[in-house]
């Protein structure tokens, strides 16, 4: 039962400084416990993965282009040969937009966070003070017990 106590303090610590850097053991299981503490809480979860993000600003809150895979073919015509170019929506915009009347903000888990540079890092720091609805964990690596720090202390 100590997850519950564990999972209070996890809260708190994530209202208080918006952003935390958080360190688990590497057999997994433990994010799904306290994702669904802090969803309990009324925040609404987003993960995705560290890997492939590209640039952190224009895809979290900017409108930003992508190509699809070509899958070895080409395209024909005056157009770029490796394909088009299709925009999508800023991903925090999009799901706060979307929260419910009654949420308190959106969680967005970061996995594979220990790819990331210490620049990226310090955007996701300071990104809950221009949207204070969001609340950021970014996973850094592995610990043999559940453990996090701000992420402005682990900077």
């Amino acid at each position: 039962m100590a997850l519950i106590i564990t999972g209070k303090s996890l809260i708190r610590d994530l209202e208080n400084q918006g952003t935390l850097g958080m360190y688990v053991p590497p057999e997994g299981g433990y994010e799904g416990r306290y994702i669904r503490r802090v969803r309990a809480a009324g925040y609404t979860a987003l993960s995705i993965a560290a890997r492939g993000l590209g640039d952190l600003s224009a895809y979290l809150t900017g409108v930003h282009g992508v190509r699809p895979a070509h899958l070895g073919k080409k395209s024909s015509g005056k157009k770029a040969a490796v394909g088009e170019v299709y925009f999508i929506p800023p991903i925090i915009q999009t799901q706060v937009d979307q929260l419910p009347p009654q949420s308190k903000g959106l969680l967005l888990w970061i996995i594979e966070g220990h790819i990331l540079s210490s620049e990226e890092l310090g955007y996701l720091a300071e990104l809950p003070s221009l949207e204070p609805r969001v609340k950021i964990i970014v996973e850094l690596g592995g610990d043999r017990q559940v453990r996090w720090l701000p992420l402005k202390q682990v900077l």
